[in-house]
């Protein structure tokens, strides 16, 4: 059960005609989200409607809803998960003409009064699917417990939910006699990166490093076009694009999480300029394209002199601000923060330097938090599994605790999930895929795993085959001798 705690503060002028009772008084909706047999969800929005105070009616007479999000931020609930929903009256300046919601940058939203309080929980629900998780969000988050006909294309683009992610920066320059890549990954990291980075760092632990490679190619060869005077890859191409260059990467070797690639490519002299094509043949306006958990793959061309050819190699200073924007929208594409279809009445704040928003930021840890939980509970299933097949197996003190353990950070999590409590949630999630993951993969256990009872017999026998045999013949004489002793008859005196 995941509980979403919401405030409905009314301005002055903008309380509906049919509350059902004076303010401030509490509602309760919750609706099932459908998953399979197995695995039940159920989302309670627990909603809490009062008058705004006189600080707060302060903050809602700003000139502009940006000025008045970021007044009232000291004013609301800052916990994580929790919305606040501020309804101003019809004709308020504060929303621009059109503009009937706006969806800060924080944990909170400006909605102009539209009359009854059906209209007024209509638009709640709205901001509640954008703001919060919905049931597409959860079922990617449970992407790997779902048959794969259920579900949408986008649900495995994102990332598994992990403890911690690797993220590298890589020039590739296929022709470093003709081109000198000089570019300033440090500061661009600094600068763009690592503000987006330390958002995410409630959600796990980042390594960033950077690394030149040279004669790197594509591994795909590019078509010529005429008409343009370029190099076009075709999008049914890219896929095959991945392969040659992960070869020369290395990265993910070296670490125990996964790693996220960004590749900028600046073709050679002979493949310049090269363009990337969508499905429909146009061109793609990045000249970029992601793949789904890996990374993704920017096309950089550099512009040939006019005048006469000069000296080579050619200087090239890479644009880092224009790179990455591209990176940065593609990192929120690979951790599912993608932004969802919005009503046109809608005016959603952008989040800055930050590079994601608050209530972004929230969404990412209920659909990690569920699937945590989700993937506890199949690593402790698997490792039950595996220890009734094999009857002879110890289970030492150790391995026993951090099965222990796991079990009750999982029962912890769900129920401050079903509290609305989505920080101490998602931290009981972390540490119950950490105690599981410990269980399962304990040296005491792996050995025997992997040792099944025919390579025992394999080995014992040419041991104690030798030795049975003498003894074996021993009882064999021992058995015919007192057989031949019955049958000798008893001599009497």
């Amino acid at each position: 059960q995941l509980a979403v705690p919401v405030a409905v503060v009314f301005a002055p002028g903008s309380v509906p005609r049919d509350l059902p009772r004076p303010l401030p008084f509490r509602d309760v909706q919750e609706m099932e989200i459908p998953m399979n047999r197995r695995t039940s969800i159920t989302s309670r929005y627990e909603t809490m409607y009062r008058s705004a105070t006189a600080q707060e009616e302060a903050a809602l007479d700003a000139a502009t809803a940006q000025e008045a999000d970021a007044a009232l931020r000291p004013l609301q609930d800052a916990s994580l998960g929790s919305l606040t929903v501020y309804v101003v009256p019809e004709t308020s300046s504060l929303l621009p003409q059109g503009i009937n919601a706006y969806v800060g940058k924080h944990r909170s939203a400006l909605v102009r009064a539209e009359g009854d309080l059906a209209a007024l929980r209509a638009r709640l629900w709205q901001l509640t699917q954008v703001m919060s998780f919905t049931a597409s969000s959860i079922t990617a988050a449970l992407s790997d417990r779902e048959p794969g006909g259920q579900l949408g294309p986008d649900a495995r683009r994102h990332l598994k939910s992990s403890l911690g992610y690797g993220i590298t920066f890589s020039p590739l320059n296929p022709e470093p006699k003709s081109h000198a890549v000089n570019w300033d990954i440090e500061d661009a990291v600094n600068r763009y990166v690592q503000p987006v980075l330390d958002k995410l760092s409630l959600v796990a632990n980042f390594s960033v490093d950077s690394q030149i490679l040279y004669y790197a190619v594509l591994g795909v060869t590019p078509r010529f076009d005429k008409e343009s005077s370029s190099f076009l890859l075709s999008a049914h191409s890219l896929p095959h694009v991945i392969n040659p260059v992960e070869a020369r990467l290395g990265s993910s070797a070296a670490s125990l999480y996964p790693v996220l690639n960004f590749l900028l490519y600046v073709p050679e002299r002979s493949h310049s300029p090269l363009y990337i094509q969508d499905k429909d043949g146009a061109p793609v306006s990045t000249n970029a394209f992601h793949s789904p958990r890996w990374g993704g793959i920017m096309i950089y061309n550099v512009e040939a002199p006019a005048s006469t050819p000069a000296s080579l190699p050619l200087h090239v200073d890479v644009d880092m601000v224009r790179v990455m924007e591209v990176f940065l929208a593609q990192l929120r594409l690979l951790f599912g923060l993608s932004r969802e279809e919005l009503p046109s009445d809608f005016l959603l704040e952008t989040p800055g330097n930050e590079g994601l928003a608050d209530w972004e930021l929230d969404r990412l840890l209920w659909a990690h938090t569920v699937e945590n939980i989700a993937t506890v509970s199949t690593t402790l299933t698997s490792l039950a599994q595996l220890l009734d097949k094999i009857g002879n197996i110890v289970i030492k003190d150790d391995v026993a605790s951090e099965v222990y353990q796991a079990v009750a950070s999982a029962q912890s999590a769900m129920a401050e999930l079903a509290a609305g409590h989505l920080y101490s949630a998602f931290q009981a999630s972390k540490k119950a895929v950490t105690s599981s993951e410990r269980a399962f993969f304990d040296p005491s256990l792996l050995h025997l795993l992997y040792f099944p009872d025919d390579q025992k017999f394999a080995i014992y026998i040419p041991l104690f085959l030798p030795m049975a045999v003498p003894i074996l013949l021993s009882l064999a004489k021992i058995a015919r001798e007192a057989r031949q002793r019955k049958k000798e008859p008893t001599k009497m005196d």
